[in-house]
């Protein structure tokens, strides 16, 4: 079978979508499909893999996620294959699997971020002159009409969306549930790196250490983990530490964590390639978002044995059974609660067998489980 796979970017450090497809390309590759990609991006040579770059020449930046789509469309009547797999979008495809979920739903979280309807209609008027999201909802609506490609869900969430924004019935959509490749690393690995980096932070072997992994840190609600660390802290719970991981750090944040008396408890690390040894060095990962099709940090975080607290706006919530494998926030503004569960987890008999059920979900989110369902689609679309 030879696949065709379309995804603008395949930078892992942009985000876990493009780590996503990173992981897919090798787990199909090592099924023996001959896989293309068309990328603007530039990934190291693949034995295996070939890569076909998409010119981004042009005047702006928007303009050149513009036009990506019409380039790969062209470039794609040049050859011949069984499958085209868009993850980003594109016209004429056979399977389109908006990874990121619906622009639709993503426009309508970010305004749950605004206080206030003034600020909520400011921004709606805004979001008319965006060219690029204009252009987005139009090529989006193309796709998810009522005759186009296959969709893949990558959780119930995606699929609710769907059916939401755009009418779409069962019968074009396949949940093919998001996936991560869990943590294999060896007891003796994990035990290693929890004690080197707590000690290279400073945080006790016994300091119950909490993540919030981001990029974006307004979306993903770590102002409302600043807060509730402030709750805590005026509630004497002490003996905890937080590392914010991602690329949202800036003097806001600082000024923020010292306004709200909790730098001392708090350090912002910046972005980082060690978050699975991160992982092995936490015991909880908070995750208060507005909006997230399906977490793959959360999903990360659960098989490396973290208790994780999210959101209902997040996909991964799907696999989150409240109080027995992590928790589930039906606000991501709902300080006090996320502060409830924190103090719960300082005490270990309470914490460890919600971390054993948290690993146990790995087999259900395993990238080669994602992979081989994805492949079972392939095959019947090909077949019909």
């Amino acid at each position: 079978m030879k696949v065709a796979l379309v995804s603008e970017w395949l930078d892992a450090w942009r985000g876990g979508a493009e780590t996503s497809t990173l992981q897919f390309l090798h787990h199909v590759m090592d099924s023996g499909i001959e896989v293309h990609v068309f990328t603007r991006s530039r990934p190291s040579p693949t034995p295996g893999l070939h890569v076909h770059a998409v010119s981004g020449a042009s005047m702006s930046r928007t303009r050149r996620s513009m036009t990506f789509a019409h380039r790969v469309q062209w470039m794609l009547k040049r050859h011949e294959f069984d499958i085209v797999h868009a993850i980003s979008p594109c016209p004429d495809v056979d399977v389109y699997q908006p990874r990121g979920g619906t622009v639709a739903e993503s426009i309508r979280r970010n305004l749950a971020l605004l206080n206030g309807d003034a600020a909520r209609r400011f921004k709606r008027y805004g979001n008319l002159l965006n060219v690029k999201q204009r252009y987005m909802l139009r090529l989006e609506k193309q796709l998810l009409g009522r005759q186009g490609p296959t969709i893949v869900a990558i959780s119930d969430y995606v699929v609710r969306q769907l059916k939401e924004h755009y009418g779409m019935t069962n019968d074009r959509i396949r949940r093919i549930y998001n996936a991560v490749n869990p943590d294999a690393a060896a007891p003796e690995v994990r035990a290693s790196n929890r004690e080197r980096i707590r000690k290279e932070f400073g945080i006790a072997p016994t300091t119950l250490l909490v993540l919030a992994v981001a990029h974006n840190f307004r979306l993903k609600g770590v102002r409302h983990w600043l807060e509730a660390l402030a709750e805590l802290r005026r509630r004497g719970v002490n003996d905890l530490r937080s590392l914010v991981v991602g690329k949202g750090d800036s003097g806001y944040w600082h000024r923020l964590a010292n306004r709200l008396r909790v730098d001392e408890n708090l350090r912002f690390i910046g972005p980082s390639d060690r978050v699975p040894e991160l992982f092995q060095a936490a015991d909880v990962l908070v995750h208060p978002t507005y909006y997230d099709p399906c977490s793959r940090v959360v999903l990360e975080a659960m098989t490396a044995g973290l208790v994780v607290i999210t959101t209902r706006w997040d996909g991964a919530s799907e696999m989150v059974e409240n109080g027995v494998n992590g928790f589930v926030l039906p606000d991501p503004g709902d300080t006090a609660l996320l502060a409830d569960h924190v103090a719960s987890l300082c005490d270990p008999s309470r914490r460890r067998p919600i971390q054993a059920a948290a690993r146990a979900v790995a087999p259900q989110v395993s990238m080669s489980r994602h992979a081989h369902e994805m492949i079972e689609l392939y095959r019947s679309l090909t077949t019909c």
